[in-house]
């Protein structure tokens, strides 16, 4: 840890002590029936400087990934990359390998498909024309894990989305396929194809025709799985214009990844004779390496995971600490989920009540912290003066979000303010916001506040921001 044990029990009970005044506007939510827990800590005097409710546990949603983002720069450094390689498992022959061809993933969120072309022009650049065996993908540190997410378990069947991928320590663009659909004349059917491969290396049913640039575009595309696999049905009007992406999630992301590999070298003049398998056995010591490529690097995936809440940078990243942790797969997100929750704990002196966290982005709303939690995580991520930078770089400062309800406030809010949201609405509403402010004479602030729907089960979102937004901005007039 970068605290002093001192500083830890001068911060534990800065954060134990009794709440001031202030966070008005959330206390009249809370008098209207909803769960409130707040907190505003000065980072540069160490003193609670207003608290409400702030030791209240509720449900998080996405500022769990305040939590996760700060144990992963905990393990990590920030330039840590992750490596997917290619391997021969046989002989090769006048550019022939008479064996398998292995992909072995390392858990890397952030493979896409220019990974894969690479992956692909080294192969070839390594002599390889033909490969007679299978196409085997390896799913390490860890293989597939249940679904616990009520979309996850949903998209093993059938998506009509692209944020419900099943998790993969190999996944193609967040487990994802991507679809480019290029209109043609009106009244012709659109051409559908991959949007790194010519041809998808999945079925297509159906059809979507092309409607004047003035027409109204009603095309959809959902993909089902069934004992043929994946496959995607399509239909609907596009207007004449530009091509369209679309991406749709995957059911398996390591078989997907290996099939859409497989075309890749198909269409690169490398063509695999045989099947594409998934195996989660580790790769036979005499496969020799033929490519490998690196991924983004952990600041660079926090940052994405932070700035757009991507969940399945947080959840793939929590199944590798909690693998990194044991040495061993974790067998589904909740226990590997423990890694984080025990970061979190070892944070707290004296100890208090062990947070419930079963995801590392927020996606379960059994999920529970309080603002006190938050406030003191990004305390202990402020100090570490190593890794700070990387970990500030994910939250968004609200004059240039990329979501227009953040870019909307006092001058002092847009500007002052570097926050991460997050919001849920099943089986109640979740609003939170929590980050750091920087003060008038350059000091800094850091503060959570969590609304969750209580006797009043939804409270609009908007309102609940509003009246986040509102407490924010009185701490800013302040200080």
């Amino acid at each position: 840890m970068n605290f002093s044990r001192l500083t830890l029990i001068l911060l534990a009970g800065c954060l134990a002590s009794p709440a001031h005044g202030a966070w008005r506007a959330l206390a009249q939510l809370a008098g209207s029936g909803a769960e409130v827990s707040a907190a505003a800590f000065d980072l540069d005097a160490n003193r609670m400087l207003d608290g409400l409710q702030a030791d209240t546990r509720l449900t998080p949603a996405s500022l769990t990934k305040v939590v996760t983002a700060a144990a992963a720069l905990e393990k990590w450094p920030p330039d840590m990359v992750f490596h997917t390689r290619l391997l021969g498992d046989g002989e090769i022959v006048a550019g022939e390998l008479r064996g398998d061809l292995l992909l072995v993933g390392a858990g890397d969120p952030s493979l896409d498909d220019q990974s894969f072309w690479s992956l692909a022009a080294q192969l070839r650049g390594a002599g390889i024309t033909h490969v007679r065996g299978r196409l085997v993908v390896v799913p390490a540190p860890f293989g597939a894990v249940g679904c616990e997410t009520r979309d996850r378990c949903e998209a093993v069947q059938h998506s009509d989305r692209s944020y419900n991928a099943p998790l993969g320590a190999v996944g193609v663009d967040y487990g994802n396929w991507c679809v480019q659909v290029r209109p043609g004349a009106p009244g012709t059917v659109a051409a559908l194809q991959g949007c790194a491969v010519q041809q998808l290396p999945i079925g297509l049913e159906g059809s979507i025709r092309t409607v004047g640039s003035a027409g109204r575009q009603t095309f959809w595309i959902e993909r089902v799985t069934d004992a043929r696999g994946d496959h995607l049905r399509v239909g609907g009007d596009i207007p004449a214009g530009p091509p369209q992406q679309v991406y749709r999630s995957m059911s398996d992301p390591a078989r997907g990844a290996g099939l859409l590999l497989k075309e890749m070298l198909r269409e690169f003049a490398v063509p695999v004779q045989g099947e594409v398998l998934v195996r989660t056995d580790a790769p036979p010591a005499a496969a020799q390496a033929l490519a490998v490529v690196e991924g983004l690097s952990l600041a660079e995936q926090l940052a994405r995971m932070m700035r757009y809440s991507n969940n399945y940078i947080a959840d793939v990243l929590t199944l590798d600490l909690a693998a990194d942790r044991s040495g061993a797969a974790p067998a589904q997100l909740s226990d590997a989920a423990a890694v984080v929750a025990d970061f979190l704990a070892a944070l707290e002196v004296p100890a208090s009540a062990r947070a419930p966290l079963l995801s590392g982005s927020g996606l379960t709303p059994e999920n529970r912290l309080s603002a006190n939690d938050l406030v003191r995580v990004l305390a202990h991520a402020y100090r570490d003066t190593r890794r700070f930078p990387a970990y500030y770089a994910g939250f968004n400062v609200p004059r240039d979000a990329p979501f227009g309800f953040l870019r909307d406030g006092s001058e002092a809010w847009l500007d002052r303010v570097a926050v991460k949201t997050g919001s849920m609405e099943v089986p109640h509403s979740v609003l939170g916001v929590a980050g750091y402010l920087r003060k008038r004479d350059g000091g800094w602030i850091a503060f959570a506040a969590l609304v969750n729907g209580g006797a009043r089960p939804q409270v609009p979102l908007r309102e609940a921001l509003q009246a986040a937004r509102s407490d924010v901005d009185d701490l800013l007039a302040r200080y």
